[in-house]
């Protein structure tokens, strides 16, 4: 071996002495942001001199799979996600208490000046300048922070995180943290969490997102802390059977955040309760927007967990919802789902009415989201806000908007009278099962019985019921017209919203391009309008006594 073999192998040594395979690591390369991995390989490749770390990054942004020159030095996770880096490239990170006093004592010393990183654009005449802005009151709140004593909320996102410190030195310093932020950060594993969560008593919420721990079911469980409330490991490329194993960490879990991980099924239930997901007794949120789920019967593996009330499943790939209990007592407690108040089901696959339906079999379901689903495609699908509401009864509020009593009355007789006029051919059996909750609503609504002609509608009847003239009030507010007296006339239920404007153009003559049509009547404050030319007045619930509102566009 010559002597510069030697040297190198010194060099090497020292190195992994430094830097241990699996240690989470950042680039000091702040060009393209914050960029976390882990250690794979150090030592010497062939063909290059001196010293390189292999480093499988997180993001999947890097240059090889671990291969270079036919040789394979590590394994990476995607095809394109490692690279060989100089180990002076690369931080390996500080202590959790150097982080706090780095970033909030270090605020508090700074003078009541403009921040560099705030600013307003200024267009002069010839180019645009910078003007740093100066917030009131700033360096009182600075100061507040700097006082690590009484710190209750603390953010240190991407600050390089990867231990405690030395012990007792954090709960000397900053005993009274609540909520602690580390997203992004190099902590190796649960056993430096745990740590964290022993140094400060008072930790109810913490965010890991952005995180790499390894998950092994101990033979003894960890206990992280039976304060902690609140986790969120977003983006931390999860499955399920590593989340599982956060019951023996996390006895008091109740909020547990992961969206964006690689959960697909829950295979890692207690197969003895026939699949169910077991433990987790006290969590009552469960948020896992944009994994892979698919199977509407994994889901239900979730169902006996007794105190979930809000199951987030934004951005899956289900195309399904079922219930299975549809008769019986539902107030039971051995029903699926019996504590689950919300259901969040946007950008998923859901094309069929029949998950509709399922929903109005939950016991206890009051929020609901089913936005941008190929069924609610405001483009191609079918179901309107008025009919969803109908069709769910026990619904409070849908897609983040609350349904008021007046709108949902609205919604349902609305409903009635479509589904009258689209099946009025139909069986009554089939009307019933292709519309649930119709023979409910009729009751509810006091829409007459005899409807029902030997077990079909009666076309003629409904004819008669669509083609029924009623008298309508008509308002011209339009200021292109002018004041004019307001025009009671006779229209039939069957008249489209495009007819109601020839017949307003008309009367009032305003070409019905310009016009702008609402209704009210006298329980609604506020006017309804309406859009949809092809809707007729027995689909948007006009009926005898409404007073239609014209208005120029």
């Amino acid at each position: 071996m010559t002597g510069g073999e030697v040297a190198d192998a010194r060099v090497c040594e020292i190195a992994r002495q430094q830097l241990k395979l699996g240690q989470r690591v950042s680039s000091l390369n702040t060009e393209k942001g914050p960029q976390l991995g882990s250690v794979k390989f150090v030592g010497i490749v062939n063909g290059f001199k001196g010293i390189w770390v292999g480093v499988d990054w997180d993001s999947g942004q890097g240059r090889h799979n671990g291969v270079v020159d036919g040789v394979r030095y590590f394994d990476t996770v995607g095809e394109k996600s490692g690279s060989f880096v100089r180990p002076h490239t690369l931080s390996t990170g500080v202590s959790l208490l150097d982080a706090l006093t780095s970033k909030y004592r270090a605020s508090s010393n700074r003078k009541d000046e403009p921040d560099e990183e705030m600013y307003v654009l200024s267009t002069g005449k010839k180019r645009q300048t910078k003007v740093p802005v100066l917030l009131v009151g700033k360096k009182q709140v600075e100061d507040r922070q700097g006082q690590l004593g009484i710190l209750r909320l603390a953010a240190l996102t991407y600050a390089g995180v990867c231990c405690a410190g030395p012990a007792g030195h954090i709960r000397d310093v900053a005993p009274s943290i609540e909520e602690l932020d580390l997203t992004g950060n190099l902590l190796p594993d649960w056993h430096e969490v745990k740590r964290i969560c022993d140094e400060l008593p008072a930790l109810r919420i913490l965010e890991l997102s952005c995180s790499r721990f390894p998950f092994a079911a101990a033979a003894k469980p960890l206990l992280v802390s039976s304060n902690l409330t609140g986790v969120a490991l977003n983006h931390c490329g999860l499955t399920w059977s590593q989340v599982d194993i956060l019951k023996h960490y996390l006895p008091n879990i109740q909020d547990l955040s992961l969206i964006g991980n690689c959960i697909s099924n829950f295979k890692d239930g207690n197969e003895d309760a026939g699949g169910f997901v077991q433990g987790l007794q006290t969590l009552r949120l469960l948020n896992l927007d944009d994994n892979y789920l698919e199977d509407w019967q994994e889901v239900m593996k979730l169902s006996k967990l007794p105190s979930l009330a809000k199951l987030c499943l934004n951005g899956n790939r289900l195309t399904l919802v079922e219930y299975l209990a549809r008769s019986g007592d539902r107030n039971s407690t051995s029903l699926p789902f019996v504590s689950l108040l919300c259901l969040y089901l946007g950008r998923n696959n859901l094309a069929d009415w029949s998950s509709v339906d399922a929903l109005d079999w939950f016991p206890s379901l009051q929020d609901v989201r089913l936005s941008d689903n190929p069924l609610t495609d405001h483009k191609t699908g079918t179901a309107t806000r008025f009919m969803l509401i109908a069709r769910m009864g026990s619904l409070s509020c849908l897609n983040g908007s609350l349904i008021k009593p007046r709108e949902r009355r609205d919604s349902e007789i609305r409903y009635v009278r479509h589904v009258l006029q689209t099946m009025r051919t139909q069986s009554k059996e089939r009307i019933i099962k292709s519309h649930p909750r119709f023979e409910k609503l009729r009751m509810i609504h006091d829409l007459p019985e005899d409807i029902w002609s030997s077990g079909y509608i009666n076309t003629a009847n409904s004819d008669s019921f669509a083609n029924n003239f009623f008298a309508v009030t008509i308002e011209c507010v339009a200021a292109g017209v002018g004041e004019c007296a307001s025009i009671t006339k006779k229209l039939p239920l069957a008249t489209t919203i495009g007819k109601l404007k020839v017949v307003c153009e008309s009367l009032f003559k305003l070409p019905s391009n310009q016009q702008r049509l609402y209704f009210k009547d006298q329980d609604s404050p506020i006017p309804i309008e309406l859009k949809d030319d092809l809707e007729t007045l027995a689909d948007v619930g006009i009926g005898p006594g409404r007073i239609i509102i014209l208005d120029e566009i």
